[in-house]
Protein backbone atom coordinates (compact mmCIF):
# COMPACT_ATOMS: atom_id res chain seq x y z
CA UNK A 1 0.00 0.00 0.00
CA UNK A 2 1.88 3.61 -1.19
CA UNK A 3 2.33 5.99 2.16
CA UNK A 4 -0.04 8.80 2.70
CA UNK A 5 0.57 12.27 4.06
CA UNK A 6 -1.94 13.39 6.15
CA UNK A 7 -4.00 16.55 4.94
CA UNK A 8 -6.10 17.30 7.61
CA UNK A 9 -6.50 16.64 11.21
CA UNK A 10 -9.07 14.22 11.08
CA UNK A 11 -6.54 12.18 8.71
CA UNK A 12 -4.24 11.46 11.86
CA UNK A 13 -5.41 9.07 14.45
CA UNK A 14 -7.24 10.17 17.72
CA UNK A 15 -5.45 10.14 20.82
CA UNK A 16 -7.14 6.27 21.88
CA UNK A 17 -6.39 4.59 18.43
CA UNK A 18 -2.34 5.82 18.94
CA UNK A 19 -2.36 5.08 23.01
CA UNK A 20 -3.64 1.35 21.70
CA UNK A 21 -0.37 1.21 19.42
CA UNK A 22 3.04 -0.08 20.86
CA UNK A 23 5.55 2.87 18.73
CA UNK A 24 7.09 0.28 16.67
CA UNK A 25 3.42 -0.12 15.13
CA UNK A 26 2.42 2.82 15.48
CA UNK A 27 5.71 3.94 13.14
CA UNK A 28 5.35 0.33 10.97
CA UNK A 29 1.57 1.49 10.21
CA UNK A 30 3.00 4.78 8.66
CA UNK A 31 5.32 3.16 6.49
CA UNK A 32 3.00 0.22 5.56
CA UNK A 33 -0.06 3.10 4.21
CA UNK A 34 -2.43 2.04 6.82
CA UNK A 35 -1.79 5.50 8.49
CA UNK A 36 -0.98 8.52 7.46
CA UNK A 37 2.47 10.25 7.68
CA UNK A 38 2.51 13.53 9.21
CA UNK A 39 2.05 16.23 6.83
CA UNK A 40 5.71 17.80 7.86
CA UNK A 41 7.04 15.28 5.88
CA UNK A 42 5.27 17.16 2.31
CA UNK A 43 6.24 20.56 3.71
CA UNK A 44 10.09 19.15 4.16
CA UNK A 45 10.54 16.68 1.36
CA UNK A 46 11.14 13.68 3.44
CA UNK A 47 9.64 10.52 4.20
CA UNK A 48 9.65 7.27 6.30
CA UNK A 49 11.75 4.98 4.45
CA UNK A 50 12.36 2.46 7.19
CA UNK A 51 11.89 1.62 10.40
CA UNK A 52 13.12 -1.22 13.07
CA UNK A 53 13.09 -1.57 16.48
CA UNK A 54 15.46 1.47 17.60
CA UNK A 55 15.61 2.79 14.00
CA UNK A 56 14.21 5.01 11.65
CA UNK A 57 15.08 6.16 8.74
CA UNK A 58 13.75 8.78 6.38
CA UNK A 59 14.48 9.69 2.90
CA UNK A 60 14.70 12.83 0.80
CA UNK A 61 16.06 15.60 -1.36
CA UNK A 62 15.94 19.36 -0.22
CA UNK A 63 14.94 21.67 -3.11
CA UNK A 64 14.61 25.10 -3.56
CA UNK A 65 11.33 25.52 -0.60
CA UNK A 66 13.88 24.96 1.87
CA UNK A 67 16.41 27.61 1.37
CA UNK A 68 18.11 30.22 3.14
CA UNK A 69 18.87 33.53 1.75
CA UNK A 70 21.60 32.42 0.45
CA UNK A 71 20.61 29.89 -2.01
CA UNK A 72 21.89 26.90 0.33
CA UNK A 73 20.16 24.58 2.69
CA UNK A 74 18.55 26.36 5.74
CA UNK A 75 19.78 25.17 8.88
CA UNK A 76 16.35 24.50 10.44
CA UNK A 77 16.04 21.93 7.34
CA UNK A 78 18.73 19.54 8.94
CA UNK A 79 17.24 20.14 12.12
CA UNK A 80 14.16 19.22 11.37
CA UNK A 81 15.32 16.01 9.86
CA UNK A 82 17.41 14.66 12.15
CA UNK A 83 14.61 15.63 15.21
CA UNK A 84 12.46 13.72 12.87
CA UNK A 85 14.48 10.85 12.49
CA UNK A 86 16.14 10.57 15.83
CA UNK A 87 12.68 10.92 18.10
CA UNK A 88 11.38 8.10 15.96
CA UNK A 89 13.89 5.99 16.91
CA UNK A 90 12.77 6.36 20.29
CA UNK A 91 9.38 6.40 19.58
CA UNK A 92 9.94 2.57 18.33
CA UNK A 93 10.87 1.49 21.85
CA UNK A 94 8.00 3.74 23.56
CA UNK A 95 5.61 1.15 25.19
CA UNK A 96 1.63 1.27 24.04
CA UNK A 97 -0.01 3.16 26.59
CA UNK A 98 2.92 5.62 26.49
CA UNK A 99 3.84 8.67 24.35
CA UNK A 100 7.04 11.04 23.82
CA UNK A 101 8.19 14.43 23.14
CA UNK A 102 11.59 15.92 22.22
CA UNK A 103 12.96 17.37 25.26
CA UNK A 104 16.01 19.05 23.70
CA UNK A 105 18.65 18.08 20.50
CA UNK A 106 21.62 19.49 18.88
CA UNK A 107 22.74 19.11 15.36
CA UNK A 108 26.16 19.64 13.84
CA UNK A 109 26.23 20.52 10.10
CA UNK A 110 29.27 19.21 8.34
CA UNK A 111 29.07 20.47 4.77
CA UNK A 112 26.10 21.69 2.41
CA UNK A 113 23.92 18.79 0.93
CA UNK A 114 23.93 20.47 -2.61
CA UNK A 115 19.80 20.79 -3.72
CA UNK A 116 18.01 18.08 -5.51
CA UNK A 117 20.31 15.21 -3.60
CA UNK A 118 19.45 11.84 -2.58
CA UNK A 119 20.12 11.68 1.53
CA UNK A 120 18.98 9.30 4.19
CA UNK A 121 18.56 10.38 7.72
CA UNK A 122 19.01 7.73 10.54
CA UNK A 123 18.31 7.77 13.70
CA UNK A 124 18.81 4.93 16.33
CA UNK A 125 17.54 4.47 20.14
CA UNK A 126 21.07 4.48 22.37
CA UNK A 127 18.69 4.07 25.50
CA UNK A 128 14.66 4.62 25.98
CA UNK A 129 13.56 3.88 30.11
CA UNK A 130 10.21 4.76 32.12
CA UNK A 131 10.96 8.57 31.55
CA UNK A 132 13.48 9.07 29.33
CA UNK A 133 14.93 8.06 25.62
CA UNK A 134 18.61 8.69 23.88
CA UNK A 135 19.58 8.82 20.69
CA UNK A 136 21.88 9.65 18.08
CA UNK A 137 21.46 10.38 14.14
CA UNK A 138 23.05 11.36 10.61
CA UNK A 139 22.63 12.56 7.46
CA UNK A 140 24.29 10.52 4.78
CA UNK A 141 23.99 11.03 0.60
CA UNK A 142 22.30 8.08 -0.23
CA UNK A 143 24.85 7.55 -3.78
CA UNK A 144 28.21 9.25 -2.11
CA UNK A 145 27.46 8.01 1.36
CA UNK A 146 29.32 10.72 2.51
CA UNK A 147 28.59 12.36 5.88
CA UNK A 148 26.30 15.66 5.90
CA UNK A 149 25.68 16.08 9.75
CA UNK A 150 25.29 14.35 13.05
CA UNK A 151 22.59 14.94 16.08
CA UNK A 152 21.80 13.84 19.29
CA UNK A 153 18.56 13.74 20.99
CA UNK A 154 17.15 13.07 24.94
CA UNK A 155 13.17 12.67 24.90
CA UNK A 156 10.89 12.50 27.42
CA UNK A 157 8.75 9.38 27.80
CA UNK A 158 5.27 9.75 29.56
CA UNK A 159 2.58 6.86 30.19
CA UNK A 160 -0.83 8.30 29.65
CA UNK A 161 -2.92 5.25 29.70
Amino acid sequence: MPRRIATSPAELLSKNEALSLSGLEFMQKILDGTNSGPPIGATMGYTLHSVEDGKCVFRGAPEFNVTNPMGTVHGGWYGTLLDSAMACAVMTKVPRGSVYTTLEYKVNILRSIPLGMLIDCIGISDHVGRSTGVSHGEIRGVEDGKLYATGSTTCIVMNIA
